[in-house]
């Protein structure tokens, strides 16, 4: 593997291992969040109970939770490139009593797996973050039964998503952030309609299917909002890291403003939307 995609993939893997404290004590809100991406996935898959299915970027372990519940007589791995959220997942597992479910910490990009293995893949939120996304949908091509069927979620554009603006808009407001390099692992990489479908066409899938998934997310309210975009927001962090406390006072101030004037009285929703792909092999 080239340099630069074995540098992307450490820089992601410590990353997401920095900050799976945060997620997991997010676990419920944010799985919960996510949980309308994951059921049309999980629609999009036609799941049979003996089928073997693959989990890639399982983070705390959803969808892949859910999906070794409804096969009680398939299995589901799960894979991640971060130790410290697959303990999560492994741990979430324990608790919901499943024993067909398992973690397995490797690289989508170097799947150790033998081709024709999985009747079916999911995988949400992951490609945004691949260091390399035509190798990943090329493995997953390869280690997928011929008929199988793969669907994955990815952030549909910035102007859909103001879970994530409404805090980024004011922090570039106040701090000078880099732009990403074309091409590299953010958020909305993957946000240009039908990249993602083109990409799944050049590597051989077939029946491509997307869908728009939309939706608005309770915070309850804005100090809970800030609290967990701090804990779990790595760009966020990031980009506060370098601040003084009177510009982050600041910061805080003016999302709140934000915030509050994108919800009714008593009110504390922000929206989002993502883009849902399933493809057959």
């Amino acid at each position: 593997m080239e340099t630069h995609v074995e540098d992307i993939r450490e820089q992601q893997r410590m990353t997401w291992n920095k900050f799976s404290p945060g997620w997991k004590k997010w676990d419920e809100f944010t799985m919960n969040f996510l949980k309308p991406m994951g059921d049309a996935i999980i629609k999009s898959l036609e799941l049979k109970d003996h089928d073997e299915v693959l989990d890639i970027a399982a983070g705390t372990g959803e969808p892949g939770l859910t999906i070794a519940g409804l096969i009680p007589n398939g299995k589901v791995t799960g894979t991640d490139l971060a130790e410290d959220m697959l303990a999560i997942a492994a741990e979430n597992a324990e608790i919901k009593g499943l024993r067909n479910y398992e973690t397995l910490i490797t690289d989508v990009c170097e799947l150790p797996f033998e081709e024709d293995t999985f009747d079916a893949i999911s995988c949400r939120m992951g490609f945004m973050f691949f260091p390399d996304m035509m190798l990943a949908a090329r493995q997953m091509y390869r280690v997928l039964k011929f008929d199988g069927k793969l669907s994955t979620s990815v952030w549909d554009g910035p102007q859909h998503n103001d879970w994530i603006t409404t805090i980024m808009s004011v922090i570039q407001k106040h701090i000078a952030t880099p732009s990403p390099e074309p091409g590299a692992p953010g958020m909305f990489r993957c946000a240009e309609p039908d990249l993602i479908s083109n990409l799944f066409n050049r590597v051989g899938f077939k029946n491509i299917v997307t869908q728009q998934v939309r939706g608005k997310v309770d915070y309850l309210s804005f100090d809970r909002y800030w609290e967990i975009m701090l804990d779990i927001g790595a760009p966020i962090v990031a980009a506060l890291s370098g601040a003084d406390k009177t510009t982050i006072a600041k910061i805080r101030e003016e999302v709140s403003e934000l915030f509050k004037s994108k919800n009714k009285e008593g009110e504390a929703t922000l929206e989002y939307a993502a883009l849902v792909v399933s493809a057959v092999k």
